[in-house]
């Protein structure tokens, strides 16, 4: 199916070849035939999105001043934009990214309700007053950081886009966007909607491009005021180190090697599909992946059953044509490095419980068979570094402090899960699992008023829920001697 959507920069109010008239071409993973030819920006088109987004981000500027009820009808209008071309978007990010659209449509609406509930929060940023000795007047106020730059990876290009963008804009920052070069087709959508919105020129420019070239000049640019990146921790890494040449804040949403805690009293048939899910949802291309299944040892061939049996009951396909429920991985390169991963496991003395290779009936596409590992020990390369693809490793335990110990054991802390049906485990567990975010008895779940984000080497930051609004402001200050 051929593309007609938007396929230039997005600059300055105005759509706009690339400067060096460079562009790429994107494929559909689940045919690997071309897509789209996308305008390819290079450091001097981030320059001119970046300087059209300082120009709107005067303090005395239109959207700056704009009264916070006006800005957050903005924000509604861009939801309202988005909703009204949902179907639209869905389909471009099926065959974009590789995911059926029954996924795309999940990412989609929670676009749309995080716009929503950013809009909300435009009018209760607020400072304090703050009780100090003498005859004075203290207080705080909390003001836009500036300019921000998105750096957005290519797994859930639309969602994580809106993510930071409607807290960003919500607090009255402009923005420059840089979508994936290898799925950067739906972000230029929230050009249209910022369009349609009625968005003052500069806002909101959209950058499709190269992380090497555009990418490393927007965390380095140094009219830059804060930089939100979410991709693989290594990437992480360099974009903090760019940004602190110009002490420009960060937020960070890195990789993880999430556990599934299963215990003995669990709701087995609750927790196997919850595992499923977690791990074989977007082809397992995700930071919070329950890649880990931790299992108590007298109900782990159980549930290792229920698991197998689910995994090799779910069709492989675009889900654009076919039955498909779990679409490929997004490119032949990501497809290589997971089957890499597999063959490593094996090697190091593991065992293929299911899948383990590419599906002999697709004839194209970057497919990867839902693999799941049993005999896994938590020192094993597969338990302990990010595969980002449907390979699920599952280790034993005899108790809760080993359970606990094993899912700790990780240099990621992003999301972990606990099932069970005790109150006390829950919470105990809970406590005790280093990571930013612990669910129970469902996985993966995140909401827009949830903070998202990781400890450990999963991230600095945390985006969504009222957190993000401090990602996105800055605290002044106010001594006044009344004397």
């Amino acid at each position: 199916m051929s593309y007609s959507g938007p396929t230039t920069l997005y600059i300055d109010g105005e759509w706009t070849a690339a400067e060096s008239g460079e562009t790429f071409v994107t494929e559909d993973p689940a045919t690997e035939e071309p897509y789209a030819d996308v305008a390819e920006a290079a450091e001097a088109d981030v320059d001119r999105a970046v300087a059209a987004a300082y120009e709107a981000a005067d303090r005395d500027g239109e959207w700056r001043s704009l009264g916070p009820r006006e800005r957050g009808q903005h924000l509604h209008a861009m939801a309202d934009a988005i909703e009204e071309r949902k179907d639209e978007i869905v389909n471009v990010e099926s065959h974009d990214n590789g995911k059926t659209p029954f996924e795309a449509s999940l990412d989609i609406d929670m676009v749309i309700e995080t716009f929503r509930y950013y809009a909300g929060w435009t009018d209760k940023i607020q400072g304090d007053e703050v009780p100090v000795p003498g005859d004075r007047l203290n207080y705080t106020v909390r003001e836009p950081v500036g300019v921000t730059g998105h750096v957005i990876p290519w797994n859930y290009p639309f969602q994580l886009a809106g993510r930071s963008l409607a807290p960003a804009l919500a607090c009255g920052n402009t923005a420059v966007l840089k979508p994936s070069s290898t799925t950067p087709l739906s972000a230029l959508y929230y050009a249209v909607a910022a369009e349609e919105a009625g968005l003052p020129e500069g806002v909101l420019n959209v950058v499709p491009g190269r992380g090497s070239t555009a990418g490393n000049r927007l965390a380095e640019h140094p009219d830059v005021d804060h930089v939100a990146f979410t991709g693989s921790t290594g990437v992480g890494k360099g974009v903090m180190e760019r940004a602190s040449e110009n002490v420009t804040g960060v937020t960070l949403e890195l990789g993880g090697k999430g556990p599934n805690v299963i215990f003995p009293d669990a709701d087995l048939d609750a927790a196997a599909a919850g595992c499923h899910y977690g791990i074989f949802m977007n082809a397992g291309q995700m930071c919070w992946a329950g890649s880990r299944l931790v299992v108590h040892e007298s109900v782990h061939d159980e549930v290792v059953d229920r698991v197998v049996q689910r995994a090799e009951s779910t069709p492989l396909g675009s889900g654009i044509d076919d039955d498909g429920q779990m679409g490929p991985t997004v490119s032949e390169s990501q497809q290589q490095e997971v089957l890499d991963y597999i063959e490593t496991g094996k090697e190091e003395g593991a065992t293929v419980a299911t899948g383990g290779g590419v599906p002999e009936d697709k004839d194209a596409g970057y497919f990867v068979e839902p693999t799941v590992f049993t005999d896994v020990t938590n020192d094993m390369t597969i338990a302990q570094e990010e595969i980002f693809g449907p390979v699920l490793s599952v280790i034993s335990f005899s108790d809760r402090e080993e359970a606990i110990e094993i899912a700790n054991d990780s240099p990621y802390g992003l999301m972990a899960g606990v099932w069970t049906s005790d109150l006390k485990t829950a919470h105990t567990v809970a406590e005790y699992l280093d990571y930013g975010m612990v669910s129970v008895n469902e996985y993966p779940v995140t909401q827009p008023q949830t903070p998202f984000g990781g400890f450990k080497e999963s991230g600095y930051g945390r985006e969504q829920g009222t957190e993000a609004l401090h990602e996105y402001t800055q605290t002044k200050n106010v001594n006044v001697n009344l004397e």
